[in-house]
């Protein structure tokens, strides 16, 4: 997977030059256009833009394009909030990678769902695809992984992080999988699951990385040198309680909490810890052990 994940990386910095810039822009048009044709046929132009292979077959080469354009939604309004959703992700995304790497995430969701179609119908005897609803939420959680933090408004009303959303949608990607293996769908059971594995062909060496650091952290807290550490300042920090000061000369006596404005250094040259004012630090006789 890190191979896979180089290799998206190094074409994306060789040819600056790939893909359609924009294309979510592209993406809604297409969208809106067989809304507004799907509406004016009564649907019948349904049958003649969907994923079909055997219609692929007898050379109706359009429908490896036309499904992608098949809206998700029959409903005005809730098109528009989905489609808005849709160019807004795309478009963070494009801008935060640049034009061929977006451009790659999103070709190869489509073509790992053409290749999911294909298998389906030899394997279960179905393979019709109809729009890209999983490629278009994988967007998202590339989205919720590159801004974890940023605020979206969840039903148009209440402020949540991308991550919690995230961790929503990944559950549902779980749940249509489950719920479409129970009815025997299996391509439908498939398509949830190819989408979140373009999504980790982009997002496999960050994950790693993370999860790597996150057990170092957690090996660095839970070390013997670590628990020491904090275990001594603890006990510095009860004795400069009930001592009252922190610093304190070992020449003249004088400490930090009655003349908070001195300055205050410990000396290498001494044989343990060791503290001195600034009037001294360099005017002392060194202890030995």
């Amino acid at each position: 997977m890190r191979k896979l994940n180089s290799a998206m990386e190094r074409f994306a910095l060789r040819h600056p030059n790939f893909g359609i810039p924009n294309l979510m822009l592209y993406i809604v048009i297409g969208n809106v256009a067989a809304f507004f044709l799907l509406r004016l046929t009564n649907y019948q132009a349904y049958l003649a833009m969907v994923f079909e292979w055997s219609s692929i077959l007898h050379f109706q080469l359009w429908r490896l394009v036309s499904f992608i354009f098949v809206p998700q939604s029959t409903e005005p309004f809730s098109l528009i909030l989905s489609l808005y959703f849709m160019y807004f992700i795309g478009s963070m995304l494009e801008r935060e990678w640049g034009t061929p790497k977006f451009n790659l995430y999103y070709l190869s969701g489509v073509v790992l769902t053409i290749l999911t179609g294909i298998i389906s119908h030899y394997a279960f005897g179905v393979g019709i695809l109809a729009g890209t609803y999983y490629v278009n939420m994988s967007m998202f959680l590339a989205f919720a992984a590159l801004y974890p933090d940023a605020r979206l408004m969840l039903f148009y009303i209440i402020p949540v992080k991308a991550k919690w959303l995230a961790l929503a949608d990944a559950a549902l990607f779980a749940v249509d999988t489950v719920a479409a293996l129970l009815r025997g769908d299996w391509l439908s059971a498939l398509l949830p699951v190819i989408a979140l594995l373009n999504f980790l062909i982009f997002f496999w060496c960050e994950i790693v990385d993370q999860i790597d650091r996150r057990r170092g952290y957690a090996r660095h807290r839970n070390s013997h040198q670590t628990i020491q550490f904090k275990s001594a300042v603890r006990q510095q920090r009860k004795k400069e309680a009930q001592q009252g000061y922190r610093h304190k000369c070992s020449v003249c006596g004088r400490t930090d909490t009655d003349y908070p404005d001195l300055e205050f250094r410990y000396c290498s040259r001494c044989a343990g810890y060791h503290c001195f004012c600034a009037d001294h630090i360099f005017n002392h006789e060194h202890f030995k052990e």
